[in-house]
This record gives C-alpha cells, sequence and structure tokens, in this order.
C-alpha cells in the first residue's frame, strides 16, 4: 500500500496556463510538494515568483528528473512532447498527471499506457469536465432524455496577443478539433455510452500563419451504434466570431439539455480559460405534450452560480491523482477513455484532409 504520510514530491513540467494552475494545486494542496519547476522559457520563474519564489527552476527535463528523483511528474507541455516525456518519467519509476492528448497520435497514446502500466505506475489525464459538478449534472440529465440523442456543442475562440501565440504552436502539432474535441467527444461518449461507428469533418485553413497541412476552423460529426449524433467545432484564431463561441446542447426524445452561460458567453470571453468550463445555468426542457398539444410542463432552471472556478476545478484533477495514487485505484477504464476519445479525434482529423466518411 502506499505511503499515507508522506507527501508526492511532483516535478511540474510545462508552466503555462495550464502547469501553473496544476502547479498552484500542488502548492495549496496538504499531500503534495513540488520539487521542481521546468520550461525551456521564462514561464517557470514567473510561476516561481507567483508561488513565493522557493522552488528549484529547470531548463532541462532529463537533468531535472536526474537531480530530483520525484514520486510524479505533471505534464503541460505541447503535445508533441507528451510521449517522450511520460515515457521518460514512467522509466524513473514515477506517477504521471498528464495534460490531454495523451500523445499527439493515438499509438503514442497507447504506448503511454504501455508504459504505466508495466510500471505498475498511475496516469491520470486532465479530463477537467470530469471533475466539474455542473458537466457531470449535464451528463446525468441528458441520459432521462430517451435515445437516440442528438448532441450539439462548440469552443469556438477568438484569440489575440498570447493566446494567439498559444494557439499557433498548437497547431504546429495538432488541430483545433483535436486538441479541444477530445473533451466533448468523451462527453458525448458519457452521454450516449454507445459505440460511436463513424465519423466525418469538415476543416478549413483561414490563415497562412499555421502549417499549411493543418486548419485552424473544423467541424465534427459522430454517428453511433444506438442511432445517437453528435457534432462539435472548434476554431482558433482573430478571425473567428465572437458569436459562434457557446453552444452546449442535447436533446432527445423526451426533451432537452442545454447549458446557458450568459455572462461566460458574453463579448470577449472566448478566449478566456475561465469561461471555457463554466455553466452557470442549465435548462430542462420537457417535450410533453397536454391534450391541447401544448407543452404539459415548463422548462426547469437549475441555477449553478456558486460552481468551482477553472483553479478549484485544476484542484479537483489533484486531489483525483493524489487519491489513485495513495488508494492504489484501478485507472484501466480511464486510460482506455482517454485512448478512445483521441481515437474517434484523430479520425475526425483524417475525414477532414480526405473528405471521406472514417468507420470506427
Amino acid at each position: 500500500m502506499p505511503d499515507q504520510t508522506n507527501p508526492v514530491r511532483v516535478l511540474v513540467v510545462g508552466c503555462g496556463n495550464m502547469g501553473s494552475s496544476h502547479a498552484t494545486a500542488y502548492h495549496l494542496l496538504d499531500g503534495f510538494e513540488i520539487c521542481g519547476l521546468v520550461s525551456t522559457g521564462k514561464s517557470k520563474e514567473v510561476l516561481n515568483e507567483k508561488l513565493g519564489g522557493n522552488y528549484a527552476l529547470f531548463s532541462d527535463y532529463e537533468e531535472a528528473l536526474e537531480q530530483t528523483k520525484p514520486d510524479a511528474v505533471c505534464i503541460s507541455t505541447y503535445p508533441d512532447t507528451h510521449e517522450p516525456f511520460a515515457i521518460r518519467a514512467f522509466e524513473a519509476g514515477c506517477h504521471v498527471f498528464i495534460e490531454k492528448p495523451v500523445a499527439d497520435s493515438v499509438a503514442g497514446a497507447e504506448r503511454v499506457r504501455e508504459a504505466a502500466v508495466k510500471t505498475g505506475k498511475k496516469l491520470v489525464v486532465g479530463y477537467i469536465l470530469r471533475h466539474h459538478p455542473s458537466w457531470e449534472k449535464f451528463v446525468a440529465l441528458s441520459q432521462e432524455l430517451g435515445k437516440p440523442l442528438v448532441m450539439r456543442m462548440n469552443l469556438n475562440q477568438q484569440s489575440e496577443t498570447s493566446m494567439w501565440t498559444l494557439h499557433r504552436n498548437l497547431m504546429k502539432s495538432l488541430s483545433p478539433i483535436v486538441d479541444c474535441g477530445v473533451h466533448y467527444i468523451d462527453v458525448m461518449c458519457q452521454m450516449v455510452r454507445s459505440r460511436p461507428v463513424q465519423v466525418y469533418a469538415i476543416g478549413a485553413r483561414l490563415t497562412d500563419e499555421i502549417p499549411a497541412d493543418n486548419y485552424n476552423y473544423g467541424q465534427l460529426q459522430i454517428r453511433f451504434e444506438d442511432g445517437s449524433v453528435g457534432w462539435y467545432e472548434a476554431g482558433w484564431g482573430p478571425m473567428i466570431s465572437e458569436t459562434a463561441f457557446f453552444i452546449k446542447d442535447v436533446f432527445g426524445p423526451k426533451g432537452s439539455v442545454s447549458i446557458v452561460a450568459k455572462e461566460a458567453g458574453g463579448e470577449g470571453k472566448s478566449s478566456s480559460i475561465e469561461a471555457h468550463t463554466k455553466t452557470e445555468a442549465i435548462r430542462f426542457h420537457h417535450a410533453d405534450l397536454d391534450a391541447s398539444e401544448r407543452f404539459a410542463k415548463s422548462d426547469q432552471w437549475i441555477n449553478l452560480e456558486d460552481e468551482p472556478d477553472h483553479q478549484e476545478l485544476c484542484n479537483r484533477e489533484q486531489r483525483y491523482f493524489l487519491q489513485a495514487i495513495r488508494e492504489d485505484i484501478d485507472l484501466a477504464d480511464h486510460m482506455q477513455d482517454a485512448i478512445n476519445s483521441l481515437r474517434i479525434a484523430f479520425a475526425c482529423d483524417e475525414s477532414v484532409r480526405t473528405g471521406q466518411v472514417v468507420l470506427l
């Protein structure tokens, strides 16, 4: 049984938006102790100052692993480094928390899982919506709507300055519908609990500032074995419409459930990481009609103003990571779900590039 008293010593690799939030969680929570911060640029100095300036700083991952000998590694770097960094951490005897996606290919994600299983260490993937009570409620209510389900979701981001820089860097290795889409594909799979059978997707390259073989707007469609269907769209860049930001909606034979985020969906919020998880309220519509074919029930509004903010969601992710380590939780389903959502997302990528329906 893992030690219940000593703190888990964690090496934080990547100190940008998500790395900073996870490091803050480790800094605040009992049970963790940061043993080093790693980044190639100045972000580690900025983060260190924010946290009090007492942590060891490294520019080289290998050197940091060797010097700190951590119990766990938190990886929040660009996706093309996820696979080698995670496998190296497992080889060094560490547990791994990794931001999605697990890797920049399905085969790479499989190799990461194999390394976790081989070494007997924990792999937790940053599916932040799984720790959000409002999104858990959204999924639960969707299962009261009957089958088939129609799921409609998007996360278009009108980005400028540092966020556009971040998006351009991400698109050196992934498209928006892969990087963001894994979250919402995962939500759809939780809602339907049915096997996805085919995908079709379209995309457009709206700027010369990204690689010639990538696109900064994409829309995917999924068909499930039970007849359910879903679509998701994601776009990044200064040309993206601000009004295209927020749709989170599902309907079935018995009615519909919609996330309504008036504040988070407002002007200037589409590139705000804080706004991406905001729900604010859920509208539950019943399809029942009375004898005169008018709606028999009023729509139900579930107020969600007291929801956790982005930092608290990261705290909850890290509490789960700690629990997985200390209680030796079986993460086989967790890892499989992460790989499945990535496999679907990459199939959508293939569909964009070939113009063909891809069978799963």
